[in-house]
Parts: C-alpha cells; sequence; structure tokens
C-alpha cells in the first residue's frame, strides 16, 4: 500500500474498466488534451523540472515522475529526457530511482551543477528511512557520455542533514551551486523555520563536505514553506543571460522561491565577498509578489545556456481536472514552453519569452493589419489550426479620453479579472483573444485587457485569463488570472503574444512584462473545432495594429528502446533521428 497509494489504486481500477480500455497516451483523437508542442513524458504522472543542463551539445531536461500511474506517489524518481533543440525530444531510462537508506521514499527535486572540467554533479532531496528530508549528491558514471545515462550516487550521502529548528519534511529543492571570489561552493536549500519561509545556505570546497552558513541567504516573516528555490544573476540593461557563478558591477540577482501554489521573485544585490543579499523588496504572499508566471505555473527552474548565451527557464503546470481523468487520459502534468530570461530595461522586473527555435514549429501563417474593432465586435482569425497555433498582436488604443477610475481597493489583479471578467463590459476593456472558442462561443477562454486611470497621470493595464466559460464540464478548476501590466500607453502599444496548445494557454503581455498560463478542457471547442477570435467588447473602440498567427507543427518524441549497443549508444542514435 506504501508503493501504490489509492491513487494510483484508481488509475489502475479506471484503466482496466471496459470504459478506458481504448485510452492511449499519444496525439490521437481519443486524447484531445495532450499537447502537440510542449514537453509531457510518453505516459503518468510529472511535475517539477529538475536539473536542467547543456552538456556536450545536448540539452538534458530531468524532472519528477511516477513510472507506475498517472497520479502523484510516495516514491518518486526522475525522469530523463534530451534534447539538441529545446523543442523535440528524446525519452531515456530515469535517472535515479528510490534505492538507498537515504532515498528509499523518494529522489525529490534539485538541480545540476557543472563542476570545473565540466562535469555535472546532481544534488537531490531524498526522504530517507527515518522519513527525514536530506540532501544528497550524484555524478554520472561517465562523464565523457554526452547523453549521461547512468548516474552514480555518492557514497558520502546525505550530505547535508535538516538544521536544528528545522522540522524534517520541511527541508528540500537545493539549488544548482555557485562558487564566490574565493573559489568555494555555495548552495540554497529551501525550509520552514518557526513558521518562516528561508532559504539556507552552505559552503563547500570540495562540493562533498557543506557547512551550513551563520544566517540563511533570506527568509520573509510573510510567508511559509519555501520550496524550489533558484538564485541566479542577470544583466542590467543586457540582452544575454549570465553563468550562475557571475558577479559584480551591472548586475542584479533574483531570488525565487514557491510557495501556497505560486511563485514569487525578489531582485537584489548579491556581494559574494559577504554573501549578503541586499533585496529590493521582501515576499509578501497573497498574490502581490513579483511573479514569473500569475496563472497555473509552479517548481519552475532555470539554468544558463552557454550555446545561445542565455538563461532558460522551465516551470510545471499541473491539471485542472481530476485524478480520476487523469488516470483515463493515463498522463498527467506539462512542462511549459522553455522561456529566456532577462532583466526589463527599467530593472525593475524580468521579461519572459518563449525561446527562438519555436519559429521551426511554425506552419501555415496568417496576417493582417490596422482593423479597427468596434465595441461589441469580434473577428475570427481563420485560414490556421485555432487548437495549436502561436498568436502575436498588438493593439493600439486612438484615443484615451474619459477612461473608467481605478478602485483603491483594486491592489490585488487577480480580483479585478475575476470580478470583472470577459462578459462585463467596460469602455476600454476587454478586448484581446478569444482562443478554444466552439462555433456558437457557448465555450471560449478569454485572454484580455482593460485600462483604467489611477490618478490624472497614470493609467493602469490589466492583463486576464478568463477560464470561467472554457468548458461545459462540471468538476473543473476555472480560475480567472490576472496581471498589471507595466507600459506606458502614450508610448507604446498593448501587445499579446499566446501559445495555445489542446488543452494550454500561455500567454505574454507587454513583449513579456506579464506572464500568465492556463490549462483548458473544453468538450466543444477541442481540435478541428476550435475557433480564434480577436473581440473587444469595451464601449471604446481598439485597432488592430498588427497580428500574425501560425499553425504550429508536432514537436517529435522518442522512445528509447534498449539494443545490445548499449544505453549510451541507443540514446545517440534516438537523438540522431530527431535531426533528421
Amino acid at each position: 500500500m506504501d508503493r501504490f497509494p489509492l491513487a494510483a489504486i484508481l488509475c489502475f481500477v479506471v484503466f482496466t474498466s471496459q470504459e478506458s480500455k481504448s485510452v492511449v497516451a499519444d496525439g490521437s483523437a481519443s486524447q484531445p488534451y495532450r499537447t502537440a508542442y510542449h514537453f509531457q513524458p510518453l505516459k503518468n504522472w510529472m511535475n517539477d523540472p529538475n536539473g536542467p543542463v547543456y552538456y556536450k551539445g545536448v540539452y538534458h531536461l530531468f524532472y519528477q515522475h511516477n513510472p507506475d500511474a498517472a497520479t502523484w506517489r510516495t516514491q518518486i524518481a526522475w525522469g530523463h529526457s534530451i534534447s539538441h533543440d529545446l523543442i523535440n525530444w528524446v525519452h531515456l531510462d530515469h535517472a535515479l530511482h528510490p534505492s538507498e537508506s537515504y532515498d528509499i521514499n523518494g529522489c525529490w527535486s534539485g538541480s545540476i551543477t557543472l563542476l570545473p572540467g565540466d562535469v555535472p554533479a546532481m544534488f537531490y532531496t531524498g526522504v530517507d528511512s527515518q522519513g527525514r528530508q536530506v540532501q544528497n549528491l550524484a555524478t554520472p558514471k561517465n562523464s565523457s557520455d554526452p547523453y549521461l545515462v547512468e548516474w552514480v550516487k555518492s557514497p558520502h550521502n546525505p550530505v547535508m542533514i535538516p538544521p536544528s529548528g528545522v522540522g524534517e519534511s520541511l527541508y528540500r529543492d537545493p539549488t544548482s551551486a555557485w562558487r564566490g571570489p574565493d573559489g568555494v561552493w555555495r548552495v540554497l536549500v529551501g525550509a520552514e523555520k518557526n513558521g518562516n519561509g528561508v532559504a539556507f545556505m552552505y559552503k563547500s570546497s570540495d562540493f562533498v563536505n557543506w557547512s551550513l552558513t551563520e544566517s540563511p541567504l533570506h527568509s520573509s516573516e510573510n510567508t511559509a514553506m519555501w520550496e524550489c528555490p533558484d538564485f541566479y544573476p542577470v544583466e542590467e540593461n543586457g540582452e544575454y543571460g549570465v553563468e550562475t557563478s557571475v558577479q559584480g558591477n551591472g548586475l542584479k540577482h533574483v531570488l525565487k522561491v514557491s510557495f501556497d501554489s505560486q511563485e514569487a521573485y525578489i531582485l537584489g544585490k548579491y556581494v559574494g565577498e559577504t554573501d549578503e543579499f541586499v533585496s529590493e523588496s521582501n515576499m509578501v504572499g497573497g498574490g502581490l509578489d513579483l511573479r514569473h508566471d500569475n496563472g497555473k505555473f509552479y517548481a519552475s527552474k532555470s539554468f544558463y545556456d552557454p550555446a545561445r548565451k542565455r538563461r532558460v527557464l522551465w516551470g510545471w503546470v499541473n491539471e485542472s481536472d481530476s485524478d480520476e481523468d487523469s488516470c483515463r487520459r493515463g498522463w498527467a502534468g506539462l512542462q511549459s514552453f522553455p522561456r529566456s530570461i532577462l532583466l526589463s530595461k527599467t530593472g525593475k522586473q524580468l521579461v519572459q519569452w518563449p525561446i527562438d527555435e519555436i519559429e521551426k514549429l511554425r506552419s501555415e501563417a496568417v496576417s493582417f493589419h490596422g482593423e479597427e474593432l468596434h465595441g461589441g465586435s469580434l473577428l475570427e482569425v481563420s485560414g490556421i489550426t485555432a487548437s495549436q497555433a502561436d498568436v502575436e498582436v498588438s493593439f493600439k488604443i486612438p484615443n484615451l479620453e474619459d477612461v473608467e477610475a481605478l478602485d483603491p481597493s483594486w491592489i490585488n489583479p487577480q480580483v479585478i479579472c475575476s470580478s470583472r471578467d470577459a462578459s462585463v463590459q467596460g469602455r476600454y476593456g476587454p478586448f484581446g483573444l478569444l482562443v478554444f472558442a466552439s462555433e456558437s462561443l457557448t465555450e471560449q477562454t478569454a485572454v484580455f485587457f482593460r485600462i483604467f486611470r489611477k490618478n490624472l497621470d497614470s493609467l493602469v493595464v490589466v492583463m486576464c485569463s478568463d477560464q470561467s466559460r472554457s468548458s461545459l464540464r462540471g468538476g473543473i478548476d476555472k480560475t480567472t488570472f490576472g496581471a498589471f501590466l507595466d507600459i506606458d500607453l502614450r508610448h507604446e502599444s498593448i501587445s499579446l503574444r499566446t501559445l495555445i496548445d489542446h488543452s494550454i494557454v500561455e500567454s505574454f503581455g507587454g513583449n513579456g512584462l506579464a506572464c500568465i498560463t492556463a490549462r483548458v478542457y473544453p468538450t466543444l471547442a477541442i481540435d478541428e473545432a476550435a475557433h480564434l477570435y480577436a473581440f473587444n467588447n469595451g464601449t471604446r473602440a481598439v485597432e488592430i495594429s498588427r497580428l500574425e498567427a501560425w499553425s504550429m507543427k508536432k514537436a517529435r518524441l522518442a522512445p528509447v528502446t534498449h539494443s545490445d549497443e548499449g544505453l549510451s549508444s541507443t540514446a545517440s542514435t534516438a537523438a540522431a533521428w530527431l535531426m533528421t
């Protein structure tokens, strides 16, 4: 029973029922919600991205995976997939399984660091035989293998254990490590102490023996347990990513943590000589922090890509329906499309954008310019596959007179979007896109904007993702999400990019200043029956200065089938197939 909890038993019952014998985990008509170009394992449960790395010309993504069922389990493993372009993937054998006393109850989230000589070292959380969360180390069996198919757990494990005063189940998810000016390694571990979120720091000269520093890097009295911390530098006024150990002038550092089903980050200055992180703000909770994404996006992990001089981010996008639904599908969980991360020109927040490689999947295209959308109008975007698309649109506001006042109590954008959804008419908004819309508009997911006046000299743009009418099905989370968009309407148009992929809607407002990810499960607007519209439900006209949309081709996923040639040779053959 410990190995197969109730949810896994449910999956077994569902899959052996007569009703579900035809269910397959592929992109066929029986799987309308399986994505075409977002990363998914071939089957079963997936959650946090772990240890992404670029190594010897190959991209690696590890992730939390249940090998046995489409639901979460207690003895989780590390799935492993490789790619040459972050688009097409080969699924390899699991990199880590629970096997030792220090991880017998699961190999949980962690990160990878490249040591001198470009030798990968993997930190991960194990739950030991006593139920404690401890930090462990693993290295490749053969570091000359670019596919890293076999890993060896360190004989020194566990290399870190919960500090005094920290609960045994409140201590996990080590970051990638970085080297200080003294050549000593640092790493963070997320935790909760005395009810507060904490990022503990450890130091080591040999990457095996680790000592807890006197003070944590950062903590907050406003939040509880900090999961999946990430800590990395970003360049001020820069166009490229920065390697994790780089420090000095012209940089800020990002501390990202996950808590309460949301992600939050703060910016600050990190002084490597003293390990002091002087933050510009604090984690406050309640949905009011800076966020990588204001929708369904959690446990994110970034890495520096030296091949393209960029920092790339993934986040886990979980399901919005039930375990029983997951069991019928045979899978659960997606990864967001990989995003590049930079510091905004103002230096006040991050900007994210789908990596450029996505353009190789674009096929049929449509575009138009200078289309005016009068109040209450609808314009269909036809000629592409609306259930599998990439859409870019810019809205121009001809004049901004008599803008509605922003209620001073509206400090949380999600509250604004929930109370004033796409059906509520305002003056300037809602306007945007209707995706996964049925012909009668009975089903629709609206990604839209509203404009308010904060005072005589200040306008506020709110970006919303409204799932309230996304499906006729019940029992689905249809939360509406919202974000403030920090743009100057006197000099900028309002841009929106939306990635549409069967059951996921990833939206980027203001060229990546605000991101919202949603999961939807339409019953009518699926596959060829899905429609895409630009709309304006405000009373004032807006202009589409530019709209371009593309159908998206399906990414390639290859399972590795073992042969007598050996694991690495088989991985090489599969990787070569992806490149043809």
